[in-house]
């Protein structure tokens, strides 16, 4: 009787929680759609770049020669931004899924795929952290599919 006691308040407890990971999790699918899959991938709403990304970002990525590179968030943003001022934006917008999104307190990962037109073209893993401001993705690293 005992034990099925603690596990009922053990049960119980964990309530909460489950609410507030949802929340949390729909909080960073909305940053995440609103400064990377609508700012960056499909150059609207580009206001909100810098608003869901933190300014010490990075984009992590391998070179043909197996080498590490980094593009820096505010090198990124300048060229989203040159590109619309230029009237350069994507013709066939970017869609996206979020098979994963792990939180441990003001930690995350998402793992999300990018899509054209039905077709997977990324599938890409972003790092957020919490900061008093809300959610902010702080780097990312990525695969893009072969086509």
């Amino acid at each position: 009787m005992k034990s099925l006691f603690i596990l009922s308040l053990c049960a119980f407890m964990t309530m909460p929680l489950a609410g507030q990971a949802t929340g949390e999790k729909e909080a960073i699918i909305k940053v995440i759609g609103s400064a990377y899959v609508e700012g960056i991938q499909n150059a609207k709403e580009i206001e909100n770049i810098s608003k869901g990304f933190h300014p010490g970002f990075n984009l992590l990525g391998i070179d043909q020669a197996g080498n590490l590179t980094m593009l820096p968030i505010y090198t990124w943003e300048a060229s989203i931004k040159r590109g619309v001022e230029a009237g350069r934006t994507p013709a066939v917008q970017t869609t996206a899924k979020y098979p994963m999104i792990d939180i441990t307190g003001s930690a995350a990962i998402a793992k999300v795929e990018l899509y054209r037109e039905g077709k997977q073209i990324f599938t890409d893993y972003l790092s957020l952290y919490k900061f008093p401001e809300g959610w902010r993705i702080v780097s990312k690293i990525y695969y893009r599919i072969p086509d």
